[in-house]
């Protein structure tokens, strides 16, 4: 047994492999197949959940309802129901995946994991990897906004919400003040987006950012906030953000943090994704993660179900030989 969950991998990354097209540069992203494939969408959470995921996350990263709305030309109504629809296909996923399993094997239910993307990611202008909206867009403007998406993810059944790739501490406070106050029961993660090995994609102090939301969290005496991390970042950055929290921390009081991270390619609009044959394998990163308080470890974009089932055992590895050293 490990005390590390698994994540699934780039949602859009494996769902490629199956709809046979790039779905970068639209502005729906994975989430217009919701509508146009589920099947597609249901076969993608089925490859990681058989690589070994033991927490699948929804493809809800870019479903909103200001978004489908203008690109699918749903009502407000339809919209939410689309959103609880695509929750609905990642539970079949799960179901199906545990009754596939020998009749004699009791397998652990997989945690399934609304994914909720950032403010910034509905407006189309690249602003979730800068966070430039924080300085125009209050904390209330920014509940109100995530608040249906939420309501319609947990109606529909999640066990977990993932809040992810948040580019700036003010949205992060937002969410986690709406969570701790309304929605005590609710266990949720927040990960962040950043420019560099210190800072949020905003400018902010990652580790500043991650002491005083769990600072905050524990004076609340909020018990639902399960990790803070990063995801969709570059791999080589994860170990010094994560060294600057939690390195002078004993283990007893360090912050259990989360990592997602893409497969180090580099995105551009004009070429795409370049550089794969310069990537350092993930669960290289994997021991030293642990090591310093990962508590939850996947992928990002560009992160297929291989990569998943290289990191679930590079994660039992590390376990039995943490075991055998005790």
């Amino acid at each position: 047994m490990t005390n590390v969950t698994v994540l699934d991998g780039g949602f859009a990354t494996q769902l490629s492999v199956h709809v046979g097209k790039s779905i970068d540069g639209d502005p729906l992203w994975s989430a217009r197949f919701n509508a146009t494939d589920p099947n597609a969408v249901f076969r993608t959470h089925l490859d990681f959940l058989e690589a070994g995921a033991e927490a699948i996350m929804t493809n809800t990263y870019q479903a909103s309802i200001e978004g489908y709305v203008e690109h699918l030309h749903l009502t407000e109504d339809t919209s939410l129901n689309l959103i609880k629809s695509t929750v609905r296909v990642a539970q079949m996923a799960r179901n199906h995946f545990l009754a596939k399993g020998p009749a004699n094997e009791q397998r652990s239910v997989p945690l399934l994991v609304a994914s909720i993307g950032p403010y910034g990611a509905h407006l189309h202008d690249g602003s979730e990897y800068t966070g430039r909206y924080a300085a125009d867009v209050c904390a209330d403007t920014i509940q109100k906004w995530h608040r249906p998406r939420i309501d319609a993810c947990l109606e529909a059944g999640v066990d977990v919400l993932g809040i992810e790739t948040i580019p700036c501490k003010m949205e992060a406070e937002a969410l986690l003040d709406m969570l701790c106050d309304e929605y005590p029961t609710v266990r949720f993660w927040i990960s962040f987006q950043c420019k560099d090995n210190q800072h949020l994609a905003n400018g902010e102090l990652f580790a500043d950012t991650v002491n005083s939301l769990w600072a905050k969290a524990r004076s609340r005496r909020a018990k639902n906030l399960l990790a803070l991390g990063v995801n969709c970042v570059h791999p080589q950055i994860v170990t010094p953000l994560f060294r600057s929290v939690n390195e002078k921390k004993l283990p007893e009081v360090r912050i259990p943090l989360i990592v997602y991270p893409n497969s180090g390619e580099v995105y551009t609009v004009e070429d795409g994704w370049q550089g794969r044959e310069d990537c350092v394998p993930l669960e290289h990163y994997v021991p030293q993660w642990i090591d310093l308080g990962a508590r939850f470890i996947g992928g990002c974009c560009r992160t297929y179900a291989r990569d998943i089932q290289r990191i679930k055992q590079t994660v039992i590895n590390h376990a039995l030989n943490s075991n055998h050293c005790q």
